[in-house]
């Protein structure tokens, strides 16, 4: 029997009869605060802040000076951030049935409701026995020919010679295959018009003023997140009346007895969060192919040699053991969700620190994933570094770009496939120019290059395949 986890009662926040309130815990000055101003970790966070915009380079430069744990005492937002392998066994295995995922107040618990990523306890291991079956591996191998049919109609829009940005067109390519495989959906005729929504969407949950004044107006958001909700609502009440597959996601809620407003709420978690991470991640390992023209050649040439001029199918996967790495490196570098944030619902202790029942604490995967006393050259894309004798030499929680634990990401499986799919009909069909160099990372709802990922394509004529 697992834990019942944090409850809502109105607007409280009760775990096992005791109520809890992140809005009124005061700093505990047992643990590690920045230094003064003048200090040399603060003077490093402030210029990676003002030179490379980066919040993420702040963090480095604390993680640096202040080691595995440490406080970022900021007005209305004063979070414990927790960092290293240490640190993410600790959140999520060995307290992860004594952290809330649901924040009260965040964006992501008004949009998602009661989906999946913020339930608790013993309802989130309900609807996850539902949703798994969909996502299970021995379901994978049915959705590669969708997988290739949906990166065929992205490129077949494409012009040759002038630059593309891949961003949107690999968002396009995550839309489309998420809303074939999973919802059973031909998404295609409406992407353009839902688009803006759910870029909208996307903006409503990414870090912005929200995290420090819970009460800032949101002016302009109503309208896209009803659009979303109405066209969702509309696919589930097409699917009741006319039917269709009983073992894809949609299928599976229904076949379970949901009502309207639940599943809902587990498609629009999915829709949100399972495409944003695929267009982030598909879209970085193009630029990292673009800006590493011998990883490229290699990538090429490994697709060529196993696809023989065929569609990719299942049984290829396992063969592409570089361009599984390549996708593995960029995971490393750049992981679409790269902070986890729970809310302590008892009081904890983690490396002598005391963590109150009701603060905000986070743990950092980018920084576990760039830490150089496990990443030797942590700034450098090296696929070779996941080859087998490299990755077993590692501790455990140094590598998480899907979380861990037992509330690992439901969709890591799909998302392994889906890359691997997508990027070998790309390499195998078309031919990548980078037109840029320069591209920064930008913290939205995920990691993403800006101002994107401009590219030059060509068609790769006999060697497309069918």
């Amino acid at each position: 029997m697992t834990t019942p986890g944090c409850i809502t009662v109105g607007s409280r926040k009760v775990w096992h009869g005791h109520e809890i309130d992140d809005q009124r815990v005061a700093i505990d000055m047992t643990l590690p605060l920045p230094p003064e101003p003048q200090g040399d970790a603060a003077r490093t966070a402030l210029m990676a802040l003002i030179r490379r915009r980066s919040v993420l380079g702040a963090l480095e430069a604390l993680h640096h000076e202040m080691g595995a744990a440490f406080q970022i005492p900021l007005p209305g937002f004063n979070p414990i951030m927790l960092a290293g392998p240490e640190a993410n066994r600790f959140m999520l295995v060995t307290a992860a049935d004594r952290l809330c995922w649901r924040v009260e107040g965040d964006p992501v618990g008004a949009l998602f409701r009661d989906g999946l990523l913020v339930l608790d306890g013993e309802r989130h291991d309900w609807m996850r026995d539902i949703m798994s079956p969909a996502l299970h591996r021995r379901m994978l191998d049915g959705y590669v020919t969708a997988i290739v049919r949906q990166t065929d109609r992205v490129i077949a829009d494409w012009t040759t010679g002038g630059p593309i940005d891949m961003l949107p067109q690999m968002r396009r390519v995550a839309l489309l295959v998420l809303m074939d495989t999973l919802f059973g959906v031909d998404f295609a005729p409406v992407v353009r018009r839902m688009l803006p929504a759910i870029l909208k969407t996307l903006s409503y949950i990414s870090p912005g003023p929200w995290l420090v004044w819970r009460g800032v107006p949101r002016p302009g958001y109503r309208a896209p997140l009803r659009r979303v909700d109405a066209y969702l609502t509309a696919v589930i009440r097409q699917r009741r009346q006319v039917g269709g597959r009983a073992d894809d996601l949609l299928g599976l809620l229904i076949g379970a007895g949901l009502d309207d407003d639940l599943i809902r709420d587990q498609l629009i978690t999915m829709l949100v969060a399972g495409h944003d991470t695929s267009t982030a991640q598909l879209s970085w390992v193009l630029s990292l192919l673009g800006r590493h023209p011998l990883a490229l050649r290699r990538a090429q040439g490994e697709v060529d040699t196993v696809l023989r001029g065929t569609t990719p199918a299942a049984d290829h996967l396992p063969e592409l053991e570089f361009l599984g790495r390549v996708i593995d490196e960029t995971l490393r570098l750049y992981p679409p969700i790269h902070l986890g944030n729970r809310l302590a619902a008892v009081d904890l202790e983690f490396g002598g620190y005391r963590i109150p029942a009701g603060r905000r604490v986070l743990y950092s995967i980018y920084l576990a994933h760039r830490d150089p006393a496990y990443w030797p050259h942590p700034r450098r894309f090296d696929p070779d570094c996941f080859l087998p004798a490299q990755r077993r030499t590692r501790p455990p929680f140094t590598y998480l770009p899907f979380g861990g634990g037992r509330r690992n990401c439901i969709g890591f499986a799909f998302a392994q496939v889906e890359a691997k799919v997508v990027l070998a009909r790309l390499l195998q069909r078309c031919r990548f120019t980078p037109a840029q160099q320069r591209v920064r990372v930008h913290m939205g709802a995920t990691l993403e290059p800006r101002p994107g990922v401009m590219m030059r394509v060509t068609p790769r004529g006999s060697t497309s395949g069918p």
